[in-house]
């Protein structure tokens, strides 16, 4: 069954860094401390990641706004972080049309809760793999 996990391997690094980082800075911290501490956690793990990775939404072909996905690692997985107690359907919506600018297979939720790092995986809507 766990052949099945689009990118397993790397999927398991990227959601463990973020454990890390929980653990080094606790709950309370604003987005972009976090953020940036995420950003040390992927360089110690030698993984290649742009952070604000720049999505233009389309409509047709024309580009009619942009939007930045917190980051992409390895070329294959966004990467979003949340700084609350759940996850709601604008979040997920929101990735999915990252997903479907980018035309990436995979994203990744990373949300950070005062009792712990919650993840989600969430595969793009356009591609049947």
């Amino acid at each position: 069954m766990d052949d099945k996990y689009l990118y397993r391997d790397l999927s398991r690094l990227i959601v463990g860094a973020a454990f890390k980082v929980y653990y080094n800075t606790g709950f309370g911290m604003p987005e972009k401390y976090v953020q940036a501490a995420y950003a040390e956690e992927l360089k110690l793990l030698n993984l290649k990641f742009e952070r604000e990775y720049h999505l233009k939404l389309k409509y047709y072909d024309k580009a009619i706004t942009k939007h930045y996905a917190d980051f992409r690692v390895e070329d294959k997985i966004i990467v979003e972080i949340k700084i609350r107690p759940y996850l709601g359907y604008v979040h997920i919506k929101q990735v999915q049309a990252y997903l479907i600018a980018s035309g990436d297979n995979l994203a990744i939720i990373l949300y950070f809760t005062k009792d712990g790092v919650k993840f989600r995986r969430i595969l793009n809507p356009n591609n049947k793999q």
